[in-house]
């Protein structure tokens, strides 16, 4: 992958870096952080005459513009610019989603750094309280689902919302691996760490061709149970039938919560 024609607004009147010459606005850069070619070549491990021919290219592979960056102490972020993707907006937005929106019809999405986490949607579980608290304590580490999506990735956050009559979201897990199988095969890979009964698990997924097995780690209980009135009051939040992505108010809420979990 390479990156073409505009990176940086020109610092200069440089003509070819407002032509938009990559080399030459990293160059302005290099100087404005008071370093030389030799100095950015010594940490790179490179020879001078490398940067300098850095520095006059037009275009620049973004692993290449990364390291270049990073001699500096620069952290190299691209996002990409959308326009006029309202539903796009409208969907990341009800996902719970961190995103930069330049306008009501811009949106900037990360690619490349460290904010590309920000896309990850913490997922709510509905579960009875028996099986949650198991969670809790770390007997129960498969959740089972008729229907999950295995785009979910690992390390996502997992918030627990205890069912009827607790109604309170009181714990928290870490998901890692989906499995998507026959229903047997799940039975046979994962019932005993769902602690599910065989008669309980065969009428949950009657009639179904495929069950999803999401394994939890790191399961406890939240340090303050949050009531559903508590919930609807301050995150406008339903409980779901099966789980549900979690606003980015609530996510924010619960930052404290999420950096306890541990890696």
């Amino acid at each position: 992958m390479k990156v073409v024609g505009k990176v940086f607004e020109p610092f200069s009147g440089d003509a070819d870096a407002v032509n938009g010459h990559i080399g030459h606005r990293l160059r302005e850069i290099r100087k404005l952080a008071g370093l030389t070619q030799a100095q950015v070549a010594e940490r790179l491990q490179i020879v001078q005459s490398a940067v300098t021919r850095l520095e006059s290219r037009k275009d620049i592979h973004v692993s290449t513009l990364r390291d270049y960056l990073g001699a500096m102490g620069a952290t190299l972020r691209i996002h990409a610019q959308f326009d006029n993707t309202a539903t796009m907006i409208n969907s990341l937005r009800e996902a719970g989603s961190c995103f930069d929106q330049a306008d009501e019809n811009q949106l900037l999405l990360p690619i490349i750094g460290d904010d590309r986490h920000l896309l990850r949607r913490d997922v709510v579980f509905s579960i009875k309280p028996e099986y949650s608290r198991k969670i809790a304590s770390g007997e129960k580490t498969v959740e089972l689902r008729r229907r999950f999506p295995l785009s979910v990735p690992a390390g996502t956050t997992a918030l627990i919302y205890e069912t009827s009559p607790t109604r309170a979201l009181s714990g928290i897990a870490e998901i890692g691996e989906v499995h998507k199988r026959t229903p047997l095969q799940i039975w046979m890979a994962f019932g005993d760490r769902a602690c599910i009964a065989r008669k309980d698990f065969d009428a949950y997924f009657a009639g179904v061709d495929h069950a999803f097995a999401i394994e939890l780690r790191h399961g406890r209980p939240l340090s303050r149970s949050l009531g559903l009135s508590e919930l609807r009051d301050r995150f406008s939040f339903e409980p779901p039938q099966s789980f549900l992505y979690a606003t980015l108010k609530m996510r924010e809420a619960l930052l404290y919560e999420r950096a306890q979990i541990p890696d």
